[in-house]
């Protein structure tokens, strides 16, 4: 995955691990282009101190027989310095470099006092590369010998060359600390943002893929799955009645390639995931339900539709959610009612649509919305899926399903899905 915005991650410390000025950005090699600029300036700004010093030294002991010394440590360190900042190198470069630096500029400092405020920007760059006990190790001896090359340059004792130096050293190593453990904790929050961000997403797929495993299944079962067992039930026909009633032998068979051909579109679209067949071409619900109606009027089964209110144009996803209910509630009716007759009624309102589905079959006790019962009067619950199904496919838009069911009178299934946008109940 790439990291958010496509900017390259920063390199991070494990949550609980000491902070560090030397990790991170601050490596060299590893450096931002802030770091580069800082770089520069701290070289830029050790060069004219390291200059400074010299030309003050050069003015006011241009006959001491240590200039020669002075001259040759000077070159050595703004080389060194400036050798540093073109070529950063890796870390344990950079403090082979420091470590030559110091040793220079302690010689240059016992030699002569005044080059001691060059080491101002050595305790930064010593901040940079090292550990922090070991940094503020080093910065303590650098403010230290400061004071003393103070003390020395002094006519009289002044306390400001006792307290300055271990001041300024001070404040410097508290902000840099300060800075570098606040910027390691918020490399730590988005570190911990940006794994946050990644467990959602993954269980945001894992949930979309469940969702779409559920949809699929009730998909296959309002249409496949029904369709198939039509076919199963119409082939059994054929077969019983091949010797004694070719004809009506043959009309089953037909009607089972009929169930077969609309099954085979079924299972196009569905790979596709587009609408039922029967909403396809722009055709509307009461037309898809009233042509559902004419293929289901077969084997003793009458199907009736009828629409109440206004022609109403319904969204793709309620249209298709009550023409699966209607399959999927005819075919529980054939195979396990046995109904006469059917009937299918749309009734259409300013903010409402709803679906009943009644037959005059042997009727059922009716399930409980939270009962084990899997399909409409489907005394298998290892092989029903109707009911939950339903009940899911609706409560994705808001619906809600209702049955009324008396042993011996029949049963009455009710699907309503409101128009208004609404916020669907949680599974």
């Amino acid at each position: 995955m790439r990291h958010p915005d496509n900017h390259p991650q920063p390199p991070s410390t494990s949550p609980g691990s000491p902070a560090s000025p030397a990790s991170g950005a601050f490596a060299p090699g590893a450096q931002t282009r802030d770091d580069r600029l800082l770089s520069a300036l701290l070289t830029t700004a050790f060069v004219v101190l390291l200059a400074g010093a010299l030309l003050r030294y050069v003015l006011k002991h241009g006959d001491s027989d240590r200039l020669p010394w002075i001259l040759g440590l000077s070159v050595v360190l703004a080389v060194v310095q400036v050798a540093g900042q073109a070529r950063p190198g890796s870390r344990r470069a950079g403090r082979v470099r420091l470590a030559v630096v110091v040793a220079c500029w302690v010689v240059v400092v016992l030699l002569a006092p005044s080059f001691a405020w060059c080491a101002v920007p050595l305790i930064h760059t010593a901040l940079r590369l090292l550990p922090t006990r070991s940094a503020v190790a080093l910065v303590t001896a650098l403010a230290t010998l400061v004071v003393l090359a103070e003390l020395r340059l002094a006519d009289g004792f002044d306390p400001n060359h006792l307290l300055l130096p271990p001041v300024v050293a001070a404040l410097a190593t508290g902000v840099f600390v300060y800075l570098t453990r606040e910027a390691t904790r918020r490399q730590h929050l988005i570190d911990d943002l940006v794994r946050t961000r990644r467990e959602l997403a993954a269980t945001e797929r894992r949930e979309g893929t469940l969702a779409e495993r559920q949809r699929l299944s009730r998909e296959i079962h309002d249409s496949l799955a029904q369709g198939l067992s039509s076919q199963n039930m119409l082939l059994q026909a054929a077969d019983r009645q091949w010797d004694t009633d070719p004809e009506a032998a043959r009309t089953h068979l037909r009607t089972a390639a009929s169930i077969a051909a609309h099954g085979l579109t079924e299972a196009r679209r569905l790979v596709h995931d587009l609408a039922p067949a029967d909403l396809a071409e722009g055709a509307g619900l009461a037309q898809a339900l009233a042509t559902l109606a004419a293929r289901e009027s077969r084997d003793g089964l009458t199907v009736r539709f009828h629409a109440e209110g206004p022609d109403t144009h319904l969204p793709d996803q309620v249209a298709s959610a009550l023409l699966r209910t209607a399959q999927g509630a005819l075919a529980n009716i054939r195979e396990h009612s046995g109904a006469r007759t059917a009937a299918l009624t749309l009734t259409c309102l300013d903010d409402t649509v709803a679906l009943d589905v009644a037959d005059d079959g042997r009727g059922f006790p009716a399930p409980e919305p939270g009962g084990t019962r899997d399909s409409l009067g489907d005394p298998d619950p290892l092989r029903g899926h109707g009911l939950p199904a339903i009940r899911a496919r609706l409560r994705q838009l808001g619906g809600t399903l209702a049955i009324e069911s008396t042993p011996g009178e029949g049963a009455v299934l009710t699907a309503t899905i409101p128009l208004t946008p609404a916020t669907p109940p949680a599974p």
